[in-house]
């Protein structure tokens, strides 16, 4: 992450974070879910194949794994969103020219905002911009790693904790 800030290059650092976040959504799913049931979607990913909703045909979507997330940790869907107009073909992607936060809706503004002065400690300002945001992204990619740990500890464990109690 420092490589990337000191190349200028924060479109990759929110990329990076998302890639981190993607794996942090799937492995509280896997935690929410039943032992049994975390197996066969472990051997589903081991074997290649997409998970299904229980009883069904029907694919588990990222959107489904977010959403349980953000219901747990209250964070997930707004660092989830802004990182996939990084890696997915959108405005954002102009980032040396036009601020990708002010292209967002205040509330999102907002709640990626409260999030990264209340575990991050800033910044201050409360019209952030986005390169008052890239100093902190190291942060919260050492945040959602460290999480990340602790959740695939418990999965490793064999543990059924529910992820709000972690």
């Amino acid at each position: 992450m420092d490589l990337l800030e000191k190349a200028g290059l924060a479109g990759q650092m929110i990329s990076v974070l998302r890639q981190e976040l993607d794996s942090m959504v799937r492995v509280i799913y896997l935690l929410e879910q039943s032992a049994e049931r975390r197996e066969f979607l472990i051997e589903a990913s081991v074997q290649g194949t997409k998970w299904t909703r229980e009883g069904t045909r029907a694919i588990v979507t990222d959107r489904d794994m977010v959403e349980l997330a953000q219901k747990l940790q209250g964070w997930t869907q707004s660092v989830y969103k802004f990182g996939c107009a990084f890696i997915h073909l959108s405005s954002l992607h102009d980032y040396n020219d036009r601020d990708p936060l002010l292209q967002l809706p205040a509330d999102e503004r907002s709640d990626i905002l409260k999030h990264c002065r209340y575990y991050h400690g800033g910044p201050a300002v409360d019209d952030m911009r986005f390169e008052e945001l890239v100093p902190y992204l190291p942060r919260v990619l050492h945040k959602i790693s460290g999480n990340l740990e602790c959740y695939l500890r418990a999965l490793e464990d064999g543990e059924v904790p529910h992820t709000s109690e972690m």
